[in-house]
Formats: structure tokens, C-alpha cells, sequence
């Protein structure tokens, strides 16, 4: 192993032939080889096209070059390279730490400082809950039924952002207990069978049921085509581009999920019929995460019972993984917030914990989570308030399953322990259930979305950003950018050693293999493009697609070459041979952001810590460390973003940057509804501290340059 600042010459080259360091390896001080800037400059202006898919560009190339030729790794690396385990060892130990700390509460004062503490961060994480405003609610259909009837009512959460649902109300004498049902993921939602079969059967067993459509489903989709109608099938997509603009913001889609459910609570307080001393809440799948989010922070849930959901974030991270957008609160696992702490959150209010024996929620987790709240509610004097019911079947609420949760209301709301049998429920056409003319909240007049809701905010961030910046000097808002990424001080980060492994050639050029290993754990594999006469400048090149992006013959790195320049490529942490393989060309690479959100570490952050390392290795190979080369760093796509960054953390380590496809800000992207690909390069609460205009005059807006 070689590391940086070695004045050792490579002389080895894999086929055995001995080169002298102007022909391979180093990058040449020679003053007759040094291209200009300017050259540089120009070059960079060129208009380009090429493939963005380095898998199909690169899979055979002219001179017989085949992409798996430029791996870096070896066989018995590639495993213990990926990002993804190493990120699930990190959260594995933090979720030790947090079950030594629950093992400490014995008394109901510490139980109840820790509920404190717990919906403390919990509700900071969410951004915080907004200004109780007007319900303005209305009922527009009323359907009479065998024994209850159903209101289809329309109200709003917040000003102009409207909820649609369907209110099931018994045939009873005075006020009711009213139970909220949330929808899972489903895109006719409050409509759905399933949904149906609650309300109904909360009607049956004498107590009012008010089945709401989430955002992103049923008549709330948030991203229309031009028909008017949802423009993706799947609700969670929407959940996720929803997320975009909500974390930047400091918010998560979970915040609007959590708050449409608090104001569901309202609905049915305000409604005659109800007794809001009795209220329950249930759902299934994502319903039962929202359950289980409101039934945590909202005390007026007397009676709850999430359904297929509850488990622990061991089981999860050990199975199918985070999920999508609102199941991932910002910095959760590190914190110590667990899913048991949803039920310890609400101790000792009634709670049942809904499973089936083939969820892929797993339901050994289900048990343990279990066993954790009944420990506590026995602690608390009232172990009988907290129950587990497992039927056999998938991931969904069985007729047993929906008959246990009926008779769980009815123990706790009406005081009536009586078995509830099973029922056969006769559903509706989802039709009649329609609160809107056109099917969709977003044509009514003046609606707002969520991406309107958060632009708005986004608008309130930057007038406060914009005297931030003018109140504090440029050193410390570096500070607080640093630890919004959570990247060290560049004194801290270590040089990396390196690895050769190996040479291509091509017919003009030869590309040297390399591995660089720094403290993270996680090697950066390389490509460095030599050209016969490199020049004394280097470029380093991001890409979305690692090392390989950009690098068919004739593309954007070759004719860098041909100006001879030396060009490193890299995969930057979850890129190429350390990618989890949960790529996805809409959300990028979502199961990896998603656990590294968890952890509250941005994947920006890991990402610029890794750029900073290879700019190292580009300035100082082969070079005195008094005396760096300059290092054009050059950033393709969302990794544009990761320049930008890096560029700001260290700005006299890069001569030039250059950001190709790269947006030039946050803001304007807020109320983007296809935010296609920047799932992974957002930063949690980043417009409340800085934007990538920021970022360029840390920079210097002379070095910095976007091209399309």
C-alpha cells in the first residue's frame, strides 16, 4: 500500500513491464505539458452530448474494453465495500445504546421524563406543528345505510389544503365514541374495501368512524397528469417526491401525514354526535404508522390500535429495510427512538398492536416490541392496557384481526368487553364515497398542495436566511453547514492510503485502477485516465454513476484527455461498486438514503467527505504537500450538488468547478412535483441555514461554472 505524499515512483505495472513515472502513473510537472486554464475553460463550454447510463454506454466498447475490466474491488471486498452494511452496523450499535438506556426506566418519573424526551425530539423532527386554523368543514353527500349512515365531508387541515373522508355514524342515542382511520398505501384509499370494512364495522359496534383519504391517495394526490387524474401508481412514490422538497425545509412527509391526522381528531370533537372524551385511532399498514405517529403525540387518543406495522428498527433494518418517506424520521436511530416508543410515548392509554403472521413488517420484531410496552405499562400499574393479537396471513387486516380491534374500542371507549364476532361486510362502490366533483382536491379553486405548502415556507426561510448571512460572518455559517452535513474540519480528515490494481489501455491513453481507503471503512474506487503527456492540472470527476459515467470513448472524460489532462473518476460512497442496489431512476438510490436518514447523516455529507479524499489523492500524488497540483473538479447530475459542497468546505483546494446538469438552487425546485433523481442529495432543514447560491460565494462565483 502506497499513501499520498510518497515520494516512491511506481514502477510495477500488472503485465510486468517496468515504466518510468512520466509514462505511467504521476501526473508530470513538466512546464511543456501544463495546458492552460483558459484550454480548460473553453473546453468545459463545448456543447456535449452523451449517455447519461453508464451501464448501457460503457457494456463493450471499440478497443474490446468490457465495464467489469474497470472494477477496482476484489472478489472477497466486494461484500464488506457496500454502503449499506456498514450504515446497518451504525444503527445496530445505536439501537444498543437506546436499549440500555430503556432498560434504566424503573420508576414513573423516569418513564415519564423519557416520554418527555421522546416527543420532544419527535415533534422538533417534524418541523414543528403549525397554527390550528378554521376546519370550514362541509358535508357534501349523505348515504343512508342498514343501521348507520355515511356523511362524505370535505374539510380543511390547514387554509385551502382540504381533506376528504367519509363519516360512518351509528343509529345511537347521544354522543358516541369517534374513532379516526387512516388509510394505508392504497390509491382509492378511504374507499378501498378494507377502509370500508372499518367504518362499517366501528358503525355496527356503536361508534362513530371517520375514514380519511391521506395525502399522495384516494381524491388527495398531489401530482396530477394533464388529465386531472394521479400521474403515478404508486402512493409511496408520491410519499417520497413529496419528501424532497419537505426535508429540505426541515419537514417530512410524515409532518403533513401526522398534522392531517391531528385535525382528523378535531373533525370528530366538532361533531355533536361524538364525545371527544372517547376517541380511538386506528389503520393498517402505512395507516398504521400514522396511527402509531398520532397515538404517540396527540393525548386525546384514548384508544388506539396500528396495524401492520409495529415492529422494532432491528427487525426492519435486518429484513426488507427502511421504508418509504414518512416512516423515516430525521435522525431517529441515533437518537434512540424506536418503533416501542410510539406505544411507551401513549403509556399506559389502552394500545393494541395488530399483526398477522406473514407481514412483511416481521413479526418477531412485533413481539419484541410488544414485550418492551408491556414491561413499561406493568411498571405503570396497567399491564392489561397494552395487548398483541397475531392472526394467521398476509399484510393486511384479516376478518379476526378487524373483529379483535372492534371489541379493543369497545373495552376501552364504551366499557363493554363483550366478544365481537367476526362480520361479513357488504362494501360500497368506491363512487358513492367521492367527496369531489372531479375526483381530485387539487382541481377545486385555490387549492393548495403539499409542494405549495412547502414553497410557501421555503419563501419564509430565505427572507430569514438572507439576514442570517448579513448577521454572521462567512466562517461561522460555514460552521453551521458543516454540521447540518456532519463533515469534519478539514484538519480532521485524514489523507487516504492507496491501492493500485491494475491498468486498461485504450489506443491513445491508459486507465490505472485504483482503491482509495480513508477512515470511513468504505474504499473510493477510482479510474484515473492518463493521457501520453498529462498536463501539470488535473480534473477530478463526479458522476451519478460513479467511476464509470461519462467514460464511453469519445465522451466527456476521453476528450478531457485529449487535452491532456489527467482525469480521476470515482464512486463516491453508494455509487458504483459500493451502491446498495436500490437505484431507482426517480428516487435514487431511496433504501440507503433513507437508513443513512435514519441516522441523521445526509448522504451529501458522507459524499463530500469521500471528494475531499480523492481531491487529496488528485493534488498530491506524486507531489511535495507544499507544492499541490490544481485539482478542476468537475461535478455531472446530482453529484454536482456533491462538488459544490466539497468546493465550499475547501475552496483552495479546487482551481476551477464545474456543474453540469446541476440545479443552481433548492429553493426554485421546492414546488417541483417530479423532483426525478434528488431524493439522495437532500440535506434535512438546509433552506434554514443555506442554499447552493450560498454555497457558490463561499466558493467564489469567479471559480464556479453551470453548463446544461
Amino acid at each position: 500500500m502506497r499513501t499520498l505524499g510518497s515520494d516512491q515512483s511506481l514502477r510495477y505495472h500488472p503485465g510486468g513491464i517496468v515504466f518510468e513515472p512520466a509514462q505511467c502513473h504521476q501526473f508530470t510537472d513538466s512546464p511543456s505539458a501544463h495546458v492552460m486554464p483558459d484550454d480548460l475553460e473553453r473546453f468545459m463550454r463545448r456543447p456535449l452530448i452523451w449517455p447519461t447510463i453508464a451501464a448501457l454506454v460503457f457494456a463493450v466498447i471499440s478497443d474490446g474494453t468490457r465495464a467489469e475490466d474497470l472494477n477496482c474491488l476484489r472478489a472477497d471486498e466486494q461484500s464488506s465495500a457496500k454502503i449499506y452494511p456498514h450504515l446497518q452496523q451504525q444503527a445496530y450499535a445505536a439501537l444498543d445504546t437506546r436499549a440500555e438506556k430503556y432498560e434504566l426506566l424503573k420508576t414513573e418519573e423516569q418513564i415519564a421524563a423519557w416520554q418527555k424526551n421522546q416527543r420532544e425530539f419527535f415533534i422538533q423532527q417534524l418541523g414543528g406543528f403549525p397554527e390550528r386554523t378554521p376546519l370550514n368543514a362541509r358535508t357534501v353527500r349523505t348515504i343512508q345505510a342498514d343501521g348507520y349512515r355515511i356523511e362524505n365531508v370535505i374539510f380543511e387541515s390547514r387554509p385551502n389544503h382540504h381533506v376528504t373522508a367519509n363519516l360512518y355514524l351509528p343509529e345511537s342515542a347521544g354522543p358516541v365514541p369517534g374513532i379516526a382511520v387512516s388509510s394505508g398505501h392504497s390509491r382509492t384509499a378511504k374507499t378501498a374495501d378494507y377502509n370500508q370494512r372499518f367504518g362499517i364495522m366501528m358503525a355496527r359496534n356503536g361508534m362513530a368512524a371517520l375514514c380519511y383519504d391521506p395525502i399522495g391517495q384516494g381524491e388527495r394526490s398531489q401530482i396530477l397528469n394533464a388529465a386531472g387524474q394521479p400521474k403515478f401508481d404508486g402512493t409511496t412514490t408520491e410519499h417520497f417526491l413529496i419528501g424532497v422538497g419537505s426535508i429540505l425545509v426541515g419537514r417530512n412527509t410524515a409532518s403533513y401525514r401526522v398534522w392531517d391526522g391531528i385535525r382528523a381528531i378535531d373533525y370528530l370533537c366538532s361533531r355533536p354526535e361524538v364525545d371527544p372524551s372517547k376517541i380511538g385511532f386506528t389503520g393498517c399498514s402505512g395507516g398504521g404508522t400514522i396511527t402509531s405517529y398520532v397515538m404517540a403525540l396527540d393525548d386525546r387518543v384514548a384508544c388506539a390500535a396500528p396495524a401492520c406495522y409495529l415492529t422494532t428498527f432491528r427487525r426492519l433494518i435486518e429484513t426488507i429495510g427502511p421504508q418509504d418517506a414518512e416512516q423515516n424520521i430525521y435522525g431517529q436511530v441515533a437518537f434512540g427512538m424506536d418503533h416501542p416508543d410510539y406505544v411507551l410515548m401513549r403509556a399506559p392509554r389502552p394500545t393494541l398492536i395488530s399483526a398477522t403472521s406473514k407481514d412483511f413488517f416481521d413479526a418477531r420484531g412485533t413481539w419484541e416490541n410488544f414485550r418492551e410496552s408491556k414491561r413499561i405499562f406493568s411498571r405503570l400499574g396497567y399491564p392489561e392496557r397494552v395487548d398483541l393479537v397475531e392472526v394467521e396471513g398476509p399484510h393486511g387486516v384479516e376478518p379476526q384481526n378487524l373483529a379483535s380491534i372492534a371489541q379493543w374500542m369497545r373495552r376501552w371507549l364504551l366499557k363493554d368487553d363483550q366478544s365481537v364476532p367476526i362480520a361479513t361486510l357488504v362494501t360500497r362502490p368506491g363512487k358513492e364515497l367521492l367527496c369531489t366533483e372531479s375526483g381530485q382536491v387539487l382541481t377545486m379553486p385555490g387549492e393548495k398542495s403539499v409542494f405549495d405548502l412547502n414553497a410557501e415556507y421555503a419563501a419564509e426561510l430565505s427572507a430569514k436566511r438572507e439576514a442570517m448571512w448579513k448577521q454572521h460572518p462567512s466562517d461561522q455559517m460555514l460552521g453551521k453547514i458543516r454540521e447540518l452535513l456532519k463533515v469534519r474540519p478539514n484538519d480532521q480528515l485524514k489523507p487516504p492510503a492507496w491501492e493500485d490494481r491494475g491498468r486498461e489501455h485504450r489506443d491513445s491513453y491508459h486507465i490505472d485502477k485504483l482503491v482509495l481507503k480513508t477512515d470511513s471503512g468504505i474504499p473510493i474506487c477510482g479510474l484515473t485516465w492518463h493521457p501520453p503527456i498529462p498536463s501539470d492540472d488535473a480534473c477530478l470527476y463526479l458522476h451519478d454513476d460513479g467511476k464509470l459515467g461519462d467514460t464511453q470513448p469519445g465522451g466527456p472524460i476521453e476528450q478531457l484527455v485529449d487535452q491532456n489532462y489527467a482525469v480521476v473518476s470515482v464512486d463516491l460512497r453508494g455509487q458504483g461498486e459500493t451502491a446498495s442496489g436500490s437505484r431507482d431512476e426517480m428516487l435514487s438510490d431511496w433504501k440507503t438514503f433513507s437508513l443513512a436518514y435514519l441516522l441523521g447523516q445526509p448522504l451529501v455529507g458522507l459524499r463530500v467527505e469521500d471528494t475531499l479524499a480523492a481531491a487529496d489523492f488528485v493534488a498530491y500524488y506524486q507531489k511535495d504537500r507544499a507544492k499541490p497540483r490544481k485539482v478542476h473538479l468537475i461535478g455531472v447530475g446530482q453529484s454536482g450538488i456533491i462538488a459544490l459542497h466539497a468546493a465550499a468546505m475547501y475552496p483552495e483546494r479546487f482551481a476551477s468547478v464545474t456543474l453540469r446538469n446541476t440545479p443552481k438552487d433548492w429553493t426554485s425546485l421546492i414546488n417541483n412535483t417530479t423532483p426525478a433523481g434528488q431524493l439522495d442529495s437532500t440535506v434535512h432543514g438546509a433552506l434554514g441555514v443555506y442554499d447552493l447560491p450560498d454555497l457558490v460565494r463561499l466558493v467564489g462565483e469567479s471559480k464556479v461554472r453551470f453548463e446544461n
